[in-house]
């Protein structure tokens, strides 16, 4: 078994629960300004990439403008997005044995400021690379890349734990192992691993 030094975390479906916020606003922000009415479930397939890939996947082209107004109507969700029960004790216990954190996120800057910073996790994670940090996107394995050179992490001790296909394809593609985070995914039986986590505390398992 590999021993890893680094955890590398996804943010939405693995360490705050926005399903229900991403999903409310993007289909506010459809049926107000574009006036078309898709149900919830029509548009999860947006959950884990950037704005810019799904927005042109539902016939929209003022992708800049769309963003700032979908990240508008999230607002009116924000009260409904939770931390994962376990991520806060996880966490404390990984930076107790000296095991270094950071995140790798489908987020732009202004998002991750907006969506996630309130929560106080920061403190934990010392290295981010956001949506507007590469010119590829997950599954593109760069945003992972992007992250060993700016930390200086060994990419075989290294585990990016995350909930979607997406998440699966980028740790694959640089080389890391992956951890999928079975607390905010929902179809993992289609999604391979190296290892499937029940919940945030299974990770010191392999730690």
């Amino acid at each position: 078994m590999p021993e890893y030094n680094t955890v590398i975390f996804d943010v939405d479906g693995t360490l705050i629960d926005t399903e229900k916020a991403v999903l409310a606003s993007l289909q506010k922000l459809l049926s107000i300004d574009y006036n078309k009415d898709i149900d919830q479930s029509e548009l999860k397939f947006v959950l884990g990439i950037p704005g810019a890939i799904a927005l042109p996947q539902l016939g929209i082209t003022d992708i800049d403008e769309a963003n700032e107004r979908w990240n508008y109507f999230m607002k009116d969700f924000f009260h409904t997005v939770t931390i994962f029960d376990g991520i806060i004790d996880l966490m404390n216990s990984l930076g107790n044995i000296g095991i270094q954190q950071g995140i790798v996120t489908s987020k732009t800057k202004i998002e991750l400021q907006n969506d996630f910073v309130p929560f106080d996790l920061m403190k934990y994670l010392p290295h981010v690379v956001c949506a507007d940090d590469t010119a590829k996107h997950k599954p593109n394995p760069d945003p992972l890349l992007k992250f060993l050179e700016i930390s200086n992490a060994n990419h075989e001790a290294s585990i990016y734990i995350g909930d979607t296909i997406y998440d699966y394809e980028c740790a694959r593609d640089a080389g890391i192992d992956f951890g999928l985070a079975l607390w905010g995914c929902k179809n993992h039986e289609h999604i391979p691993a190296t290892y499937k986590f029940v919940k945030p505390q299974d990770l010191l398992k392999i730690i």
